[in-house]
Protein backbone atom coordinates (compact mmCIF):
# COMPACT_ATOMS: atom_id res chain seq x y z
CA UNK A 1 0.00 0.00 0.00
CA UNK A 2 1.24 3.18 -0.71
CA UNK A 3 0.12 6.91 -0.42
CA UNK A 4 -0.02 9.54 -3.18
CA UNK A 5 2.17 13.08 -2.80
CA UNK A 6 0.36 16.13 -1.65
CA UNK A 7 -0.74 17.54 -4.47
CA UNK A 8 -1.19 21.51 -4.33
CA UNK A 9 -4.06 23.42 -5.88
CA UNK A 10 -3.98 25.12 -8.70
CA UNK A 11 -6.84 26.66 -10.98
CA UNK A 12 -5.85 23.88 -13.94
CA UNK A 13 -7.01 21.30 -11.05
CA UNK A 14 -10.52 21.68 -9.21
CA UNK A 15 -10.25 21.93 -5.28
CA UNK A 16 -12.57 18.36 -5.36
CA UNK A 17 -9.80 16.21 -7.23
CA UNK A 18 -7.36 17.65 -4.74
CA UNK A 19 -9.05 16.54 -2.04
CA UNK A 20 -9.82 13.22 -3.25
CA UNK A 21 -6.69 12.91 -4.32
CA UNK A 22 -4.76 13.92 -1.43
CA UNK A 23 -7.19 11.22 0.50
CA UNK A 24 -6.41 8.18 -2.20
CA UNK A 25 -4.62 5.58 -1.33
CA UNK A 26 -3.80 2.17 -3.85
CA UNK A 27 -4.49 -1.59 -2.57
CA UNK A 28 -2.57 -3.83 -4.69
CA UNK A 29 -3.71 -7.29 -2.60
CA UNK A 30 -4.03 -9.35 -6.46
CA UNK A 31 -1.28 -7.41 -8.42
CA UNK A 32 -4.35 -5.41 -10.42
CA UNK A 33 -3.41 -1.97 -9.01
CA UNK A 34 -6.86 -0.93 -7.34
CA UNK A 35 -7.27 2.45 -6.46
CA UNK A 36 -9.89 3.39 -3.99
CA UNK A 37 -10.97 6.53 -2.52
CA UNK A 38 -11.26 7.03 1.71
CA UNK A 39 -14.77 8.31 1.54
CA UNK A 40 -16.91 7.20 4.86
CA UNK A 41 -19.77 5.48 2.66
CA UNK A 42 -20.14 3.54 -0.63
CA UNK A 43 -23.57 2.52 -0.47
CA UNK A 44 -26.46 1.85 -3.07
CA UNK A 45 -28.89 5.49 -2.57
CA UNK A 46 -31.10 3.51 -1.68
CA UNK A 47 -28.89 3.02 1.43
CA UNK A 48 -28.10 6.45 2.01
CA UNK A 49 -31.61 7.79 2.95
CA UNK A 50 -32.38 8.97 -0.93
CA UNK A 51 -35.95 8.76 -1.98
CA UNK A 52 -36.16 8.93 -6.12
CA UNK A 53 -39.79 9.48 -7.27
CA UNK A 54 -42.92 8.32 -5.70
CA UNK A 55 -43.23 4.38 -6.23
CA UNK A 56 -42.24 1.48 -4.02
CA UNK A 57 -39.16 -0.18 -4.89
CA UNK A 58 -39.23 -3.67 -6.14
CA UNK A 59 -37.91 -5.95 -3.31
CA UNK A 60 -34.14 -6.55 -4.60
CA UNK A 61 -34.47 -3.34 -6.20
CA UNK A 62 -33.03 -4.98 -9.28
CA UNK A 63 -33.55 -5.85 -12.72
CA UNK A 64 -33.91 -9.24 -11.70
CA UNK A 65 -37.06 -8.45 -9.32
CA UNK A 66 -38.77 -9.36 -12.70
CA UNK A 67 -39.58 -12.63 -12.40
CA UNK A 68 -37.16 -15.15 -14.97
CA UNK A 69 -34.71 -12.35 -15.69
CA UNK A 70 -30.98 -13.22 -14.50
CA UNK A 71 -27.91 -11.17 -15.01
CA UNK A 72 -24.17 -12.75 -15.15
CA UNK A 73 -20.79 -10.48 -15.26
CA UNK A 74 -17.20 -11.70 -16.00
CA UNK A 75 -14.70 -8.55 -14.83
CA UNK A 76 -11.08 -8.27 -16.54
CA UNK A 77 -8.95 -6.24 -14.26
CA UNK A 78 -5.14 -6.76 -15.04
CA UNK A 79 -2.57 -4.50 -15.26
CA UNK A 80 -0.98 -1.29 -14.37
CA UNK A 81 0.96 1.56 -15.67
CA UNK A 82 1.64 2.51 -19.33
CA UNK A 83 -0.28 0.79 -22.13
CA UNK A 84 1.05 -1.77 -24.41
CA UNK A 85 -1.44 -2.86 -26.62
CA UNK A 86 -3.20 -6.08 -26.34
CA UNK A 87 -1.32 -6.69 -23.09
CA UNK A 88 -2.84 -4.16 -21.01
CA UNK A 89 -3.64 -2.13 -18.93
CA UNK A 90 -7.03 -3.95 -18.80
CA UNK A 91 -10.26 -2.56 -17.31
CA UNK A 92 -13.06 -4.50 -19.31
CA UNK A 93 -15.49 -6.94 -19.33
CA UNK A 94 -19.28 -8.11 -20.60
CA UNK A 95 -22.56 -8.77 -18.87
CA UNK A 96 -25.30 -10.52 -20.06
CA UNK A 97 -29.04 -10.64 -19.29
CA UNK A 98 -30.88 -13.24 -20.01
CA UNK A 99 -34.95 -12.74 -20.26
CA UNK A 100 -35.76 -15.80 -18.86
CA UNK A 101 -33.97 -19.33 -17.43
CA UNK A 102 -35.16 -21.43 -20.65
CA UNK A 103 -33.96 -21.23 -24.11
CA UNK A 104 -35.04 -17.96 -26.13
CA UNK A 105 -34.71 -18.98 -29.20
CA UNK A 106 -37.33 -21.25 -28.53
CA UNK A 107 -39.34 -19.12 -26.31
CA UNK A 108 -38.68 -15.44 -27.71
CA UNK A 109 -40.09 -12.61 -25.56
CA UNK A 110 -41.49 -9.11 -26.71
CA UNK A 111 -39.32 -6.31 -26.79
CA UNK A 112 -39.13 -2.31 -28.45
CA UNK A 113 -36.29 -0.44 -28.93
CA UNK A 114 -35.84 3.38 -28.69
CA UNK A 115 -32.58 5.47 -30.02
CA UNK A 116 -32.89 9.11 -28.09
CA UNK A 117 -28.89 9.87 -29.94
CA UNK A 118 -27.28 7.31 -32.45
CA UNK A 119 -23.92 7.39 -32.16
CA UNK A 120 -23.33 3.92 -30.48
CA UNK A 121 -24.33 0.80 -31.38
CA UNK A 122 -27.12 -2.24 -30.34
CA UNK A 123 -26.76 -5.16 -32.60
CA UNK A 124 -29.94 -6.77 -33.60
CA UNK A 125 -31.90 -3.81 -32.93
CA UNK A 126 -33.35 -3.19 -36.53
CA UNK A 127 -34.86 -6.84 -36.24
CA UNK A 128 -36.46 -5.74 -32.55
CA UNK A 129 -38.27 -2.74 -34.26
CA UNK A 130 -39.54 -4.51 -37.10
CA UNK A 131 -40.56 -8.05 -35.64
CA UNK A 132 -41.17 -6.82 -32.15
CA UNK A 133 -39.29 -9.78 -30.46
CA UNK A 134 -36.22 -10.69 -28.52
CA UNK A 135 -34.47 -14.05 -29.06
CA UNK A 136 -31.23 -13.94 -27.53
CA UNK A 137 -29.59 -12.93 -24.27
CA UNK A 138 -28.81 -9.16 -24.48
CA UNK A 139 -24.90 -8.46 -23.76
CA UNK A 140 -23.25 -5.54 -23.08
CA UNK A 141 -19.12 -5.04 -23.64
CA UNK A 142 -16.43 -2.03 -24.99
CA UNK A 143 -16.95 -0.69 -28.02
CA UNK A 144 -14.07 -2.72 -29.77
CA UNK A 145 -15.60 -5.99 -28.55
CA UNK A 146 -18.72 -5.76 -30.04
CA UNK A 147 -18.35 -8.43 -32.53
CA UNK A 148 -16.25 -11.05 -30.60
CA UNK A 149 -19.61 -11.00 -28.33
CA UNK A 150 -21.56 -11.40 -30.76
CA UNK A 151 -19.70 -14.23 -32.01
CA UNK A 152 -19.32 -15.69 -28.77
CA UNK A 153 -23.24 -15.32 -28.36
CA UNK A 154 -24.05 -16.93 -31.53
CA UNK A 155 -21.49 -19.80 -30.59
CA UNK A 156 -23.76 -20.18 -27.20
CA UNK A 157 -27.29 -19.78 -29.26
CA UNK A 158 -25.68 -22.93 -31.97
CA UNK A 159 -25.02 -25.24 -28.86
CA UNK A 160 -28.43 -24.97 -27.75
CA UNK A 161 -30.17 -24.51 -31.24
CA UNK A 162 -28.90 -26.74 -33.60
CA UNK A 163 -30.96 -25.99 -35.93
CA UNK A 164 -30.72 -22.55 -36.22
CA UNK A 165 -29.80 -21.02 -39.91
CA UNK A 166 -30.36 -25.25 -41.50
CA UNK A 167 -34.07 -25.83 -40.82
CA UNK A 168 -34.57 -22.72 -38.44
CA UNK A 169 -34.06 -18.91 -39.28
CA UNK A 170 -30.43 -17.50 -38.01
CA UNK A 171 -29.78 -15.05 -35.24
CA UNK A 172 -28.86 -11.48 -35.15
CA UNK A 173 -27.64 -11.27 -31.18
CA UNK A 174 -28.10 -8.21 -29.34
CA UNK A 175 -24.79 -6.54 -28.10
CA UNK A 176 -24.72 -2.97 -26.85
CA UNK A 177 -21.18 -0.85 -26.48
CA UNK A 178 -20.01 1.93 -24.60
CA UNK A 179 -16.10 3.23 -25.04
CA UNK A 180 -13.94 2.24 -22.10
CA UNK A 181 -10.79 3.23 -24.19
CA UNK A 182 -9.92 5.94 -21.14
CA UNK A 183 -9.51 3.51 -18.66
CA UNK A 184 -8.47 0.28 -20.59
CA UNK A 185 -6.52 -1.37 -23.41
CA UNK A 186 -9.85 -0.99 -25.87
CA UNK A 187 -7.18 -1.81 -28.99
CA UNK A 188 -6.53 -5.31 -27.20
CA UNK A 189 -10.07 -6.52 -27.08
CA UNK A 190 -9.55 -8.64 -24.38
CA UNK A 191 -13.53 -10.30 -23.87
CA UNK A 192 -12.88 -13.37 -25.26
CA UNK A 193 -15.63 -16.33 -26.37
CA UNK A 194 -14.58 -18.10 -22.61
CA UNK A 195 -15.61 -14.74 -20.81
CA UNK A 196 -19.14 -14.46 -22.58
CA UNK A 197 -19.92 -18.14 -21.83
CA UNK A 198 -19.08 -17.70 -18.18
CA UNK A 199 -21.22 -14.27 -18.03
CA UNK A 200 -24.02 -16.55 -19.05
CA UNK A 201 -23.35 -19.71 -16.74
CA UNK A 202 -23.13 -17.58 -13.76
CA UNK A 203 -25.90 -15.45 -14.37
CA UNK A 204 -28.16 -15.18 -11.33
CA UNK A 205 -30.72 -12.91 -9.38
CA UNK A 206 -28.30 -11.23 -7.10
CA UNK A 207 -27.02 -7.97 -9.36
CA UNK A 208 -23.37 -6.53 -8.69
CA UNK A 209 -23.39 -2.76 -9.63
CA UNK A 210 -20.47 -0.51 -10.06
CA UNK A 211 -17.14 -1.72 -11.72
CA UNK A 212 -18.12 -5.11 -12.60
CA UNK A 213 -18.58 -6.44 -16.12
CA UNK A 214 -18.88 -4.24 -19.13
CA UNK A 215 -19.06 -1.38 -16.51
CA UNK A 216 -15.19 -2.00 -15.21
CA UNK A 217 -13.62 0.75 -17.57
CA UNK A 218 -17.05 2.80 -17.58
CA UNK A 219 -17.28 6.77 -16.24
CA UNK A 220 -20.30 8.89 -15.88
CA UNK A 221 -21.16 12.48 -14.92
CA UNK A 222 -17.88 13.00 -13.77
CA UNK A 223 -17.16 10.36 -11.47
CA UNK A 224 -16.78 6.20 -11.91
CA UNK A 225 -19.78 4.24 -12.58
CA UNK A 226 -20.55 1.56 -14.83
CA UNK A 227 -23.36 -1.01 -13.98
CA UNK A 228 -26.15 -0.01 -12.33
CA UNK A 229 -29.52 -1.60 -11.75
CA UNK A 230 -32.97 -0.74 -10.01
CA UNK A 231 -36.90 -1.82 -9.94
CA UNK A 232 -40.26 -0.41 -9.33
CA UNK A 233 -43.65 -1.94 -8.60
CA UNK A 234 -47.29 -1.04 -9.45
CA UNK A 235 -49.30 -0.01 -6.94
CA UNK A 236 -52.13 -2.71 -6.37
CA UNK A 237 -50.30 -5.76 -8.37
CA UNK A 238 -47.66 -7.57 -8.93
CA UNK A 239 -46.23 -5.85 -11.62
CA UNK A 240 -42.59 -4.48 -11.44
CA UNK A 241 -40.60 -3.23 -13.93
CA UNK A 242 -36.19 -2.95 -13.59
CA UNK A 243 -34.08 -1.42 -15.30
CA UNK A 244 -30.26 -2.17 -15.60
CA UNK A 245 -27.69 0.85 -17.17
CA UNK A 246 -24.35 1.02 -18.92
CA UNK A 247 -23.16 4.22 -17.55
CA UNK A 248 -20.76 5.86 -19.73
CA UNK A 249 -22.00 9.24 -20.51
CA UNK A 250 -20.95 13.42 -19.60
CA UNK A 251 -22.43 15.75 -17.95
CA UNK A 252 -23.05 17.62 -14.55
CA UNK A 253 -24.29 14.94 -11.75
CA UNK A 254 -27.91 15.97 -10.30
CA UNK A 255 -29.05 13.72 -7.43
CA UNK A 256 -33.14 14.22 -6.56
CA UNK A 257 -32.48 17.69 -8.23
CA UNK A 258 -29.60 18.65 -6.15
CA UNK A 259 -26.82 20.02 -8.42
CA UNK A 260 -24.47 17.89 -6.82
CA UNK A 261 -21.46 18.09 -9.39
CA UNK A 262 -21.98 21.89 -9.11
CA UNK A 263 -21.60 22.01 -5.66
CA UNK A 264 -18.43 20.21 -5.99
CA UNK A 265 -16.97 21.95 -8.72
CA UNK A 266 -17.03 19.76 -11.39
CA UNK A 267 -18.95 18.90 -14.59
CA UNK A 268 -17.55 16.28 -16.95
CA UNK A 269 -16.51 17.79 -20.16
CA UNK A 270 -13.89 15.62 -20.93
CA UNK A 271 -15.96 12.23 -21.22
CA UNK A 272 -19.45 14.05 -22.20
CA UNK A 273 -19.40 12.53 -25.49
CA UNK A 274 -19.86 9.01 -24.24
CA UNK A 275 -22.78 6.43 -24.10
CA UNK A 276 -25.26 4.89 -21.86
CA UNK A 277 -26.98 1.97 -23.06
CA UNK A 278 -29.97 0.92 -20.80
CA UNK A 279 -32.22 -2.52 -20.49
CA UNK A 280 -35.84 -2.16 -19.05
CA UNK A 281 -37.71 -5.91 -17.89
CA UNK A 282 -40.83 -6.21 -16.65
CA UNK A 283 -43.80 -8.97 -16.18
CA UNK A 284 -46.22 -6.41 -17.82
CA UNK A 285 -48.28 -7.95 -20.71
CA UNK A 286 -47.48 -5.14 -23.24
CA UNK A 287 -47.25 -5.06 -26.87
CA UNK A 288 -44.27 -4.26 -28.73
CA UNK A 289 -45.05 -1.05 -29.43
CA UNK A 290 -46.20 -0.44 -25.90
CA UNK A 291 -42.57 -1.53 -25.19
CA UNK A 292 -40.80 0.63 -27.63
CA UNK A 293 -42.96 3.44 -25.29
CA UNK A 294 -41.35 2.28 -22.77
CA UNK A 295 -37.70 2.26 -24.04
CA UNK A 296 -38.73 5.82 -24.90
CA UNK A 297 -39.14 7.18 -21.68
CA UNK A 298 -35.55 6.11 -20.80
CA UNK A 299 -34.16 9.89 -22.00
CA UNK A 300 -36.50 11.39 -19.09
CA UNK A 301 -34.14 10.13 -16.27
CA UNK A 302 -30.93 10.86 -18.09
CA UNK A 303 -32.47 14.62 -18.12
CA UNK A 304 -33.09 14.32 -13.95
CA UNK A 305 -29.34 13.15 -13.68
CA UNK A 306 -27.85 15.89 -15.71
CA UNK A 307 -27.27 14.14 -19.12
CA UNK A 308 -27.52 16.40 -22.03
CA UNK A 309 -27.23 13.92 -24.34
CA UNK A 310 -24.25 15.22 -26.17
CA UNK A 311 -23.45 15.30 -29.89
CA UNK A 312 -21.17 11.75 -30.03
CA UNK A 313 -22.92 10.03 -27.11
CA UNK A 314 -24.97 6.57 -27.87
CA UNK A 315 -28.27 6.67 -25.69
CA UNK A 316 -30.38 3.65 -26.65
CA UNK A 317 -32.80 1.93 -24.53
CA UNK A 318 -34.12 -1.78 -25.37
CA UNK A 319 -37.43 -2.88 -23.13
CA UNK A 320 -38.93 -6.16 -23.14
CA UNK A 321 -41.73 -8.22 -21.23
CA UNK A 322 -41.25 -11.76 -19.95
CA UNK A 323 -45.12 -12.18 -19.51
CA UNK A 324 -45.64 -13.27 -22.99
CA UNK A 325 -43.43 -16.13 -24.92
CA UNK A 326 -43.71 -16.36 -28.62
CA UNK A 327 -42.56 -20.00 -30.66
CA UNK A 328 -40.61 -20.07 -33.56
CA UNK A 329 -43.38 -20.33 -35.84
CA UNK A 330 -44.83 -17.04 -34.21
CA UNK A 331 -47.22 -19.72 -31.74
CA UNK A 332 -47.62 -18.89 -28.23
CA UNK A 333 -45.86 -20.66 -25.74
CA UNK A 334 -47.70 -19.02 -22.88
CA UNK A 335 -51.20 -18.34 -21.83
CA UNK A 336 -53.06 -15.63 -24.40
CA UNK A 337 -51.70 -12.48 -23.52
CA UNK A 338 -54.03 -9.13 -22.95
CA UNK A 339 -52.37 -5.78 -23.03
CA UNK A 340 -52.44 -3.62 -19.99
CA UNK A 341 -54.89 -0.09 -19.47
CA UNK A 342 -54.07 3.23 -20.42
CA UNK A 343 -53.80 3.93 -16.36
CA UNK A 344 -51.27 1.05 -15.73
CA UNK A 345 -48.82 1.58 -18.76
CA UNK A 346 -48.51 5.81 -16.99
CA UNK A 347 -47.29 3.56 -13.90
CA UNK A 348 -45.26 1.32 -16.00
CA UNK A 349 -43.90 4.99 -17.65
CA UNK A 350 -43.49 6.65 -14.17
CA UNK A 351 -41.01 3.10 -12.81
CA UNK A 352 -39.10 3.54 -16.31
CA UNK A 353 -38.20 7.05 -15.48
CA UNK A 354 -37.81 6.01 -11.59
CA UNK A 355 -36.04 2.79 -11.68
CA UNK A 356 -33.27 4.37 -14.68
CA UNK A 357 -32.30 7.60 -12.59
CA UNK A 358 -31.60 5.14 -9.51
CA UNK A 359 -29.76 2.88 -12.02
CA UNK A 360 -27.89 5.44 -13.01
CA UNK A 361 -27.06 6.84 -9.97
CA UNK A 362 -26.53 3.20 -8.39
CA UNK A 363 -23.50 2.88 -10.69
CA UNK A 364 -21.68 5.87 -9.51
CA UNK A 365 -22.48 5.66 -5.99
CA UNK A 366 -21.30 2.02 -6.50
CA UNK A 367 -18.19 2.99 -7.76
CA UNK A 368 -14.91 3.45 -6.12
CA UNK A 369 -11.51 5.39 -7.71
CA UNK A 370 -10.36 3.05 -10.65
CA UNK A 371 -6.59 3.58 -12.14
CA UNK A 372 -6.38 2.49 -15.35
CA UNK A 373 -3.94 2.53 -18.67
CA UNK A 374 -1.22 4.96 -18.89
CA UNK A 375 -1.99 5.78 -15.03
CA UNK A 376 -5.52 7.35 -16.34
CA UNK A 377 -7.66 7.85 -13.00
CA UNK A 378 -11.47 7.94 -12.34
CA UNK A 379 -12.40 9.48 -9.35
CA UNK A 380 -15.14 7.50 -6.99
CA UNK A 381 -17.52 9.77 -6.06
CA UNK A 382 -16.80 11.55 -2.60
CA UNK A 383 -20.32 10.03 -0.78
CA UNK A 384 -19.91 11.47 2.33
CA UNK A 385 -19.51 15.09 0.40
CA UNK A 386 -22.45 14.45 -1.65
CA UNK A 387 -24.64 13.51 1.81
CA UNK A 388 -23.72 16.82 3.12
CA UNK A 389 -24.93 18.52 -0.14
CA UNK A 390 -27.95 16.72 0.32
CA UNK A 391 -29.04 17.10 3.77
CA UNK A 392 -27.68 21.16 2.85
CA UNK A 393 -30.74 20.91 0.16
CA UNK A 394 -33.21 19.14 2.59
CA UNK A 395 -32.76 16.21 0.80
CA UNK A 396 -31.58 13.60 3.58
Amino acid sequence: MFTFPRIPASKDLPMLFVRLLRKAEVTDPMGYGRLSVGTALRHRVSELGIRLGRLERGEGNSISDVPGVSVGHTTLIQGEGRLTVGQGPIRTGVTVILPHDRNVYREKVRAGVHVHNGAGELTGALQVMEWGILETPIALTSSLNVGLVHDSIVEFMLQQNPTIGDQDDVILPVVGECDDSYLNDIQGRHVKREHLFEAVSTAGKEVAEGSVGAGTGMSALGFKAGIGTASRKVAGSNLVLGALVLANFGGELHVDGVPVGRELGLRDTQRASRSIITVIATNAYLSSSQLRRIAARVPLALGRVGSLSANSSGDISIAFSTADRIGLLGEPVTAASHQVDWSILDELFAATVEATEEAILNSIFSSETMKGRDDHTSLGLPVDDVLEIMRKYGKL
